[in-house]
């Protein structure tokens, strides 16, 4: 559904077309996209839509199926996407496209640009309020580079280094990284994802995929209670993920909450990673859609004491700021401000 749609063409009366800009963001299962007068503020769209993703044949058509209800044709596009960007092109990773920016660009008829997803999230965070972030951590922020760490359908990481005043964001792949097991459960549980996909990257936990497999893993090795019709409504949803965080946050499954907290202790770990990979003494950023679904179990403070634990370098941690990002749309937004970028 459209949140704003204004026409842009009056039927039998030409016009002159304002300059627009078209940005968006597109995850594994969604795409936001939206229209912006070209020098307004990245956050003002004129028309915006919600489409699935996974039902469309490639993002050209996703597009075009976008202008053709505005009825305006952009002139230039960004659009930040889930998958290694290089060349304005990019395989994405949780759909079966190969999005050619410039094959687009020919196409369109305007300039595309192509960002990682989380690149796209790095841009969006210059345009967010303070309302727009719950802090975990005030820290005592110094000058440095800043990082962003982002959990939904996949898992996302990017850095924005400090240049001046402000902070380019740089596009990263680090949710591929392998994953490093902290303890004696998790080596369990990194021989039985290893045994399920081969190789183990954080992405196979700290994902919707994710936790669902690490309550599989809970099921199989007997940890904690479940009721029956939590068992049930986990083995029949389309998205078993939800019944776990919905579980775990309402008390009604022990091994829900077991679930969310080592979720939560691993997120929080390869935030303090990325963290130290970064030195990121100007902040970490929580985004993505997972993390504001969790507030509750992220309060209980298992996320942060994981962030810490970094033995000689916990001291540095302690002095990072550390922030949850609650507008769902930061990507675009996003989007949006890189194209408004000279």
């Amino acid at each position: 559904m459209a949140s704003r749609a204004r026409r842009w063409r009056v039927p039998g009366a030409p016009i002159r077309m304002p300059r627009v800009i078209l940005a968006g963001d597109i995850g594994g299962t969604k795409a936001q996209l939206a229209l912006f007068e070209d020098g307004a503020h990245p956050r003002s769209p004129v028309r915006e839509e919600r489409l699935p993703t996974n039902g469309s044949p490639s993002l050209d058509a996703l597009v075009r199926q976008f202008l053709a209800g505005a009825g305006v044709k952009p002139s230039r596009c960004v659009f930040g996407i889930a998958g290694p960007v290089s060349g304005n092109a990019c395989i994405t990773t949780n759909l079966p496209w190969h999005v050619d920016g410039d094959a687009m660009s020919a196409s369109l008829g305007a300039p595309v640009q192509l960002l990682n997803d989380l690149e796209a999230n790095a841009w969006g965070l210059s345009t967010l309020g303070t309302d727009d972030l719950l802090v975990l951590q005030p820290g005592v922020p110094g000058p440095g580079n800043r990082a962003l760490i982002a959990a939904g359908t996949g898992l996302g990481e990017a850095i924005l280094v400090q240049d001046g005043d402000s902070w380019r964001p740089m596009a990263s792949e680090g949710g591929h990284t392998d994953f490093g097991s902290r303890d004696s459960l998790e080596d369990e549980l990194l021989l039985w994802l290893r045994g399920k996909y081969g190789r183990v990257s954080y992405e196979r936990i700290l994902s919707g995929p994710g936790l669902a497999d690490l309550y599989r893993f809970y099921r199989e090795t007997r940890r904690g209670q479940e009721p029956p019709e939590v068992a049930m409504a986990f083995d029949r949803a389309e998205q078993p993920a939800a019944v776990v965080t919905e579980t775990a946050l309402d008390g009604s499954c022990e091994r829900a909450r077991l679930v969310l907290d080592r979720f939560l202790q691993i997120y929080g770990a390869e935030a303090g990673n990325l963290a130290l990979k970064a030195l990121a003494l100007g902040g970490i950023y929580v985004g993505g859609g997972i993390a504001p679904r969790m507030l509750p179990a992220i309060r209980r403070g298992s996320f942060m004491q994981a962030f810490f634990e970094k033995g000689r370098l916990s001291p540095v941690l302690t002095r990072i700021p550390v922030s949850v990002v609650l507008d769902p749309k930061t990507a675009l937004w996003g989007a949006a401000a890189r194209a408004m970028v000279r």
